[in-house]
């Protein structure tokens, strides 16, 4: 068994609370060379994911916002510790819950406000909504609402950096609820057959839809799926960034250096429920074990707390930050309200490439039925 396997068990463990100011983990080589602006980014990143869920949420409440709305609060430290470490032949996918990861990547606020208000200023043109963000210019390639549905999808995009010779990786972020798949258990056999550079990282926050991982998978420890595969696998907290980070790397770097791939599992929490429509999610779970990870765990007071004690951030910087990314968010709000919905000429495009292109394979089958 390997290193990795021998002391995941261990690990999950390790992460401070709030109260721990500065902790181990900022002392490790991937952490102890960040600047006090590397760290500041982090802290606005990570706010900044906070401050947008916040106004969707309200926007949604207000009848702005249809269909599915996957908030990702409280998980914030998770896409953005891991993005963070993301290089130039990187590939990130994930699932719908995938606000978070957009905005890490770079995605304006604006963008992505539009495509859940369905505006043709959207990064989708308004045609996907919250479930379908992306972004192919920053190797961002969207949240995908099938279950699972993306880990085959992942698996490629890492097979094509190995086919190209390009030292890359592939993250590919799923769900508890998702490891159950049999799509999710095809591509490990798979991956690990070909050796395949492609990183899975499961966002355990303790309940797929409304259901406890205790009811929902015979073994809680995710990670041990990949000793099935002889993929090696590794286990760590998601509420300090510093700790993503150092587990994230170590994960990313095999997977870019020896061409294989690797299972990580964080361990995570959200306040909310599985999407808003989720109106019994204070029913499967009790009202103080959201309010003892928010007092203790919350992702955006651990790593201020940090950055406070170490003298990369004051209280007055911390609310400037604040401050800005919350009026950027309102500033979104109001940029996603007053954009226009997409043409009626529009309805057709975006669907298939070789129509929106004209090529030989158009005039092949039947794409649309009008009347």
């Amino acid at each position: 068994m390997s290193a990795a396997k021998k002391k995941s068990n261990a690990t999950a463990t390790k992460a401070p609370s709030a109260g721990d100011a500065i902790d181990d983990f900022q002392q490790t080589p991937i952490n102890a060379g960040l600047s006090r602006e590397d760290k500041c980014k982090l802290y606005r990143t990570i706010l900044g994911i906070r401050r947008f869920e916040e106004r969707s949420l309200q926007a949604y409440n207000q009848g702005k916002i249809g269909g599915f709305l996957h908030l990702y609060i409280g998980q914030e430290a998770v896409a953005a510790g891991v993005v963070s470490l993301m290089e130039e032949n990187d590939h990130i996918i994930t699932a719908y819950r995938d606000h978070g990861h957009a905005l890490a990547v770079g995605m304006s606020m604006n963008e992505c406000m539009a495509e859940m208000f369905g505006k043709h200023t959207g990064c989708s043109k308004g045609k996907g909504g919250s479930m379908h963000f992306f972004a192919p210019e920053k190797n961002y390639w969207g949240g995908h609402g099938i279950v699972a549905g993306q880990t085959p999808l992942g698996a490629g995009l890492a097979f094509a950096l190995k086919y190209k010779g390009l030292k890359g990786c592939c993250i590919c972020f799923l769900g508890d609820g998702a490891v159950n798949q049999g799509s999710f258990m095809e591509t490990l056999n798979l991956v690990s057959l070909w050796g395949i550079p492609v990183v899975f990282v499961i966002e355990n926050n303790g309940y797929s839809m409304g259901t406890s991982l205790a009811r929902s998978s015979a073994e809680e420890n995710l990670a041990h799926r990949a000793d099935g595969f002889d993929i090696e696998w590794d286990v760590c907290e998601g509420h300090d960034v510093f700790e993503v980070r150092e587990y994230a790397n170590r994960a990313m770097s095999r997977a870019r250096e020896e061409m294989k791939p690797f299972l990580l599992e964080i361990r995570t929490y959200r306040y909310r429920g599985h999407s808003v429509a989720d109106a019994n999610h204070e029913k499967y779970r009790t009202k103080e074990e959201i309010e003892e990870y928010k007092k203790n765990k919350d992702p955006i007071n651990v790593l201020k707390e940090q950055l406070v004690a170490d003298g990369s951030l004051t209280e007055e910087s911390a609310s400037k930050i604040n401050l800005e990314v919350k009026t950027e968010a309102d500033a979104a709000a109001k940029f996603a309200e007053q954009s226009p919905v997409a043409p009626r000429s529009e309805i057709q495009t975006d669907v298939y490439w070789e129509v929106d292109n004209d090529t030989n394979n158009s005039l092949k089958g039947t794409y649309f039925f009008n009347d």
